[in-house]
């Protein structure tokens, strides 16, 4: 299979499990891995005053949790006001580029975690620690709780840093691949809830970053986060990894995708992302010869 043809494969099964997974008896077989995954681009066109520039400076901002680092970069905030997205640095020739891993569970997914269903991935966080890996997580607030002794630990160290990727994964703009959807007063809400399960589990790295369930936004979407006072994160390369069987085709599609200042969206889940360890095996000392260096989300904004 080429390199093109996987890419396209990778899409249409990110898409297919965001349209089903999670879903309670109605959805997929658990075989079929149903933990909702980042998809590969915002469904559904969002206008151009929904993007921030990507020449909009850089600014300092309080974090929203105490204890948190301080003087984490945001974006200026976008047309209208509304809150503004980075998708890869500005400065596109120094070698940098920032692995983020979204750590996804649902508000319903209690059931398939009690019954031994495993949204961890322990393995890929100590990879990522033994190779000196600095990384962004984006975690949901329900995964927080699942596992509050990991989010702790990723949250204090300074390897790390913790970002927002709701509470609950339901979507925060309509149609998202079948997920479910909320208005901007819950939306909002969800956020908020995110960071207090942040903050009851100890994860005091966190910063003010923002990631669309599914990827999906829109105008209205924007316009509930403005309060909340994040920068949204999308990505520009599409790791492939949600219910990869291969790692050398993760490997290889990252490979082939990044460039200076690239962000790569991956997962941190251990049911539905099963060989993202194996592939950062083959990723990070490869990217290290063609001479990138691995930073934070924080730390390539602020470029």
């Amino acid at each position: 299979m080429t390199l093109s043809a996987r890419k396209a494969a990778a899409v249409a099964v990110l898409g297919a499990a965001l349209a089903g997974c999670g879903s309670g008896p109605s959805g997929p077989p658990q075989g079929a891995g149903q933990a909702r995954l980042a998809s590969p681009a915002p469904s559904g066109p969002a206008t151009a005053s929904t993007q921030a520039s990507p020449s909009a400076p850089a600014s300092p901002s309080a974090s929203p949790l105490p204890g948190a680092p301080a003087g984490v970069p945001v974006l200026a905030p976008g047309a209208n006001g509304l809150t503004p997205v980075f998708e890869r640095t500005r400065q596109r020739t120094e070698k940098t580029v920032a692995l983020t891993f979204d750590a996804d569970m649902t508000s319903d997914q209690g059931p398939r975690a009690a019954s031994g269903e495993r949204f961890d991935n322990p393995d890929l966080i100590d990879s990522l620690r033994r190779l000196k890996v600095p990384s962004t997580v984006f975690m949901t607030g329900r995964w927080a709780e699942e596992y509050p002794d990991q989010a702790k630990a990723i949250g204090t160290d300074p390897n790390f840093e913790v970002a927002n990727h709701s509470y609950s994964h339901h979507a925060f703009k309509s149609p998202c691949y079948g997920l479910p959807a909320l208005d901007g007063e819950a939306a909002r809400a969800d956020v908020d809830r995110a960071f207090a399960a942040f903050r009851k589990a100890g994860a005091v790295n966190t910063v003010p970053y923002f990631r669309f369930p599914g990827g999906c936004y829109d105008d209205q979407a924007l316009k509930a986060l403005v309060p909340a006072k994040v920068t949204a994160v999308q990505w520009d390369v599409v790791s492939g990894d949600a219910f990869a069987k291969d790692p050398d085709a993760v490997a290889e599609q990252v490979l082939a995708g990044v460039k200076p200042g690239s962000v790569v969206v991956m997962h941190c889940t251990r049911s539905a992302a099963p060989v993202t360890e194996q592939a950062i095996q083959k990723i990070v000392p490869e990217l290290r010869k063609r001479g990138f260096r691995f930073v934070k989300v924080s730390e390539l904004m602020g470029k």
